[in-house]
């Protein structure tokens, strides 16, 4: 089984030269935006490998020479990676900790259950497996006494510069440029201290509590002018999510709204990233702008778009003149004019747009996303949690069930961590009222309704649904789930409950995706024999469930083209891949969209609401305000205004979606 398949799919092709430059030369014209040494791999494995050599090279080189390493570590999702690659390298090539001394970067505070905490999550990933001595471990207490904290943190300080000082610093970066728990605003003169956490940094820290009201409001951590004073500095940053900020961080001037972006003026700092999260560097994202180009269509389309935005013009608007003001007379050369750049990617745009996401019967569809034959098509949606679907596609999916075609939905989770005890009260009062009248005086509900009540109220942070209310919650997901399906006019036989197993771990931490996982996933599409399959392709977050979930679909797919599947349906099925809530895809890599009339968006509002328990009272909203509904539809009419912009129709929303190759 390929888990992983996810990883190798590559939107944009990328030249080499971007990314790992042949010679000091072509480096230096490629990071001439760059404000800090920034390497960039190609997936996050290379990277963790790479820092885990690093590391290991420092501690061998330092005890050769009779000397300890004095290492202090942060800890989140790229963290854990990392902290495995050391275990690993621990056990299987003999690297030793008997000489390294560590200092947690940061703990929350106060902590009712420390091993919730920050440094609970380095030792427990770490720490305690590798042979580390404990008086060589040094973290901020979760628990100490508020008066004594300041001292603490004093003798912290000093710790550090007793142990030597520390050699290498280890990060991961916030969503908004925090480094350790140093959110923006911060001061470069800030020393260890408490602080306290404004909403963001709760949010980024919600995984280990549950939700964010569970997250403690202070926490202890490490200051900016201590992290500068390490002998090195290594930054972490992986996935698309973490693009936007890590090219503020890098690219401009070191300023207090991003704290990580003050690792410029550390002489030995460095950013390790993956091409996702490099995405938005000038280099990566812009790269006329630095060197010459090998001028894919794709990415001619992308500057044009660029263009299009710097100049407030529509692409049939743009002149000679427009290209070499902006540093794109390349494209003059490449095509002769602007009028022929023009029209080839305004075209290409134009054919992007069908409202027939299911191919048009009888029609010549040599311009067309989807092929007109066969109709009417067998196509399986996926949706990684119950409502992904009418969220991220509910406009298409509504337009492919009133064209004929015979649509099938799969939820590949049950979605029930999502689901507030309160809406559990709520459906146990109505079972109650229920039960009462048509047996009264049956206590068997009532029995249950107690006990749920008593395990809600003594219900402590950390503490996990029992399996029953687990099921019940997945319960509420289902009917919500049905309830839209049938709104959408969908038969209740073509919706599938796959619940995956890597997800009912009944914890916010879930499993590794299995063999299990995809021979469900395999089941249902023998059974169907797709001539389209629809999937959450959200690359943004490499350790979310879509991600997981997409890689069930394509390590299905995997295993399939090499049966009897691939000449009997598979070869002549196609995949696309919607995005999630918060995002669209850029207008450079959509390959389909599909626009929807006020009617068709107020018709996926209600799909979307028959959801209630993902309304206000949701455990995992983010930081996002806006309601999922009102989510989808400012996204939608997002991409409808940038199509409109380039001179293209007008529309009143738009969902987009990237086709997927078998690889």
């Amino acid at each position: 089984m390929r888990n992983n398949l996810s990883q190798l799919i590559s939107l944009s092709k990328i030249e080499e030269k971007l990314y790992r430059p042949a010679d000091a030369y072509e480096l230096s014209r490629v990071t001439r935006m760059e404000h800090v040494k920034t390497t960039i791999v190609e997936t996050p494995q290379e990277g963790i490998a790479a820092v885990a050599a690093r590391i290991a090279k420092l501690i061998n080189r330092r005890e050769a020479n009779g000397q300890k390493t004095v290492l202090s570590l942060a800890s989140g999702r790229s963290m854990r990676d990392l902290f495995a690659e050391l275990v690993r390298l621990h056990k299987e090539e003999g690297l030793s900790f008997k000489n390294v001394v560590v200092f947690g970067s940061y703990e929350f505070y106060p902590l009712a259950d420390l091993s919730l905490g920050s440094m609970a999550q380095i030792q427990s990933q770490l720490l305690d497996q590798v042979d580390i001595l404990p008086e060589n471990v040094h973290t901020f207490p979760g628990d100490l006494p508020r008066e004594t904290v300041f001292t603490f943190c004093e003798e912290y300080e000093k710790a550090i510069v007793e142990a030597g000082g520390i050699d290498l610093q280890v990060l991961g970066i916030g969503q908004w440029g925090n480094i350790a728990v140093n959110e923006p605003g911060t001061q470069a003169n800030s020393s260890t201290r408490l602080v306290i956490m404004d909403g963001n940094s709760r949010v980024d820290a919600k995984s280990l509590f549950g939700n964010t009201s569970q997250v403690p409001t202070c926490a202890i951590t490490l200051g900016i002018d201590t992290i500068l004073q390490a002998k090195e500095v290594i930054l972490l940053a992986f996935g698309q999510h973490k693009a936007g900020i890590v090219k503020q961080a890098i690219e401009e001037v070191a300023n207090a709204a991003c704290p990580a972006s003050y690792l410029q003026l550390h002489k030995n700092a460095s950013f390790v990233i993956d091409l996702d999260a490099a995405g938005k560097l000038t280099r990566i994202n812009h790269p006329w702008k630095v060197t010459n180009c090998e001028w894919t269509d794709q990415l001619v389309r992308r500057a044009v778009v660029w263009l299009c935005e710097e100049t407030k013009k529509p692409i049939l608007k743009l002149t000679n003149k427009d290209y070499n003001d902006y540093g794109l007379s390349e494209l003059i050369t490449k095509y002769e004019s602007a009028y022929n750049c023009n029209i080839k990617v305004f075209n290409d745009l134009q054919h992007t747009i069908t409202g027939w996401p299911g191919g048009k019967p009888n029609a010549d569809d040599t311009n067309r996303p989807e092929r007109a034959n066969p109709f009417p098509k067998d196509i399986v949606i996926f949706s990684p949690h119950p409502d992904d679907d009418v969220i991220s596609m509910g406009g298409t999916f509504q337009r492919l069930i009133k064209q004929g075609h015979n649509v099938h939905v799969a939820y590949e989770t049950s979605g029930c961590i999502a689901v507030c005890d309160e809406e559990v009260v709520r459906f146990m009062d109505f079972m109650k009222g229920y039960k009462q009248m048509l047996i009264p005086g049956d206590e068997v509900i009532e029995k249950k309704y107690d006990e749920y009540m008593n395990f809600f109220k003594n219900e402590k942070v950390g503490d996990n649904d029992t399996r029953e209310i687990l099921n019940l919650k997945a319960l509420i997901r289902r009917g919500e789930a049905t309830a839209a399906c049938r709104y959408m006019g969908l038969p209740t036989d073509h919706i599938h409950f796959l619940n995956l197993p890597f997800y009912e771990t009944g914890t916010i931490k879930k499993g590794p995706l299995s063999q299990a996982d995809v021979d469900i996933v395999k089941a249902l599409l023998e059974e169907v024999k797709p001539q389209q399959i629809f999937a959450a392709g959200d690359l943004a977050d490499p350790h979310g469930t879509h991600r997981v979930c997409l890689d069930a679909v394509l390590a299905a797919l995997d295993e399939l083209k090499h049966t009897a599947a691939w000449d009997e349906w598979l070869k002549d099925c196609r995949i696309w891949m919607y995005r999630g809530a918060w995002m669209e895809w850029e207008l450079d890599l959509v390959e389909m969209a599909v626009p929807m009339s006020p009617e068709e968006l107020r018709s996926k509002r209600n799909a979307i609401l028959r959801h209630a328990s993902q309304m206000e009272s949701a455990p995992f909203l983010g930081d996002d305000e806006r309601l999922f509904w009102q989510r989808a539809e400012d996204r939608n009419h997002d991409t409808a205004k940038m199509y409109s912009d380039l001179g293209l129709a007008e529309y009143e929303a738009i969902e987009a979606f990237v086709q997927y190759h078998i690889l």
